[in-house]
């Protein structure tokens, strides 16, 4: 089936729309050439058309869904290629999901953005903060809690390479920015979330936390060569480290998370990424070692 999600994109001075199949690309290209969609549109798993051609495919026989609904069919089909791996449409993508999730304050957006995308890191840099949104949506089937979301978005939004003092630092910039912005409480609660991203630890009752770690730590469970370019970006930010000292306390690291019980803690996270995380991190220690 094809599918098309409304004319909302800007670029060259109108809004475009996606244009997906959610079976096969091939049935993608020949719906594309039948109805004169030029090649140049595709980008890796969908066309991008402007708004004026939305109505004449809607016509040929697209069919209109929204762009959440889109998504979530690309991502069940197994054709969708993930935003991080398209270095140019990371800050398009968190862009547009801070303006969704608060589209009245496109300022604090840019500030943070600006944070993640900060010259000294690598791992922790804005390709994480869209990895982490992205695995909080395959938890929850496209719908995180907002409280968690802006947990997500602040977690490591202050980021020196001091564990525990990051996630304390980050907890008072979500507590100074979102006053104001959001009812007491909500405000609290995400500045409790993002000190858990210091320990992974949540209570067994604490749906949010558990939501927060998982998808923070779901990089863990990714294949090998995925688990390789995260280690070589933790690497990175700790390059001022002499690598003695970086092994040993990256070994410490490892052992405090094998030591998790449970590593993730909600039934999806478990199912995704439980035992090839372990895997990983075995691996890692016995190199280390």
């Amino acid at each position: 089936m094809i599918l098309i999600d409304p004319p909302y994109w800007p670029a060259h001075g109108t809004v475009f729309s996606h244009l997906v199949s959610d079976a096969s690309l091939s049935e993608l290209h020949e719906f594309a050439s039948a109805a004169g969609v030029t090649e140049r549109a595709f980008d890796l798993d969908h066309y991008d058309v402007p708004k004026r051609l939305y109505m004449p495919l809607v016509a040929a026989g697209a069919v209109p869904v929204s762009g959440k609904e889109l998504v979530l069919a690309l991502a069940a089909s197994g054709l969708r290629v993930k935003a991080r791996h398209r270095s140019k449409s990371v800050g398009t993508a968190l862009q547009y999901r801070w303006d969704s999730l608060m589209p009245c304050t496109p300022e604090l957006g840019t500030k943070l953005l600006h944070r993640w995308n900060e010259p000294h890191r690598h791992y922790h840099s804005a390709t994480h903060l869209l990895a982490v949104l992205e695995a909080l949506e395959l938890l929850t089937d496209g719908q995180p809690p907002r409280s968690v979301t802006l947990a997500a978005w602040l977690h490591d939004a202050v980021y020196n390479g001091v564990a525990g003092q990051d996630e304390e630092d980050s907890a008072l910039l979500a507590q100074l920015s979102l006053n104001g912005l959001l009812p007491a409480a909500e405000v609290d609660e995400v500045s409790r979330l993002v000190r858990l991203t210091a320990t992974h630890s949540p209570n067994a009752a604490d749906d949010a936390g558990a939501l927060l770690c998982d998808a923070d730590l779901a990089v863990l469970g990714g294949p090998p060569d995925a688990y390789a370019r995260y280690l070589a970006g933790v690497r990175a930010d700790y390059a001022h480290i002499p690598a003695a000292d970086f092994d040993q306390g990256r070994a410490s690291a490892v052992r405090q998370l094998l030591a998790l019980e449970p590593l993730f803690h909600t039934p999806r996270g478990k199912d995704l990424w439980a035992d090839q995380a372990r895997l990983n991190l075995n691996a890692e220690l016995a190199l280390l070692h």
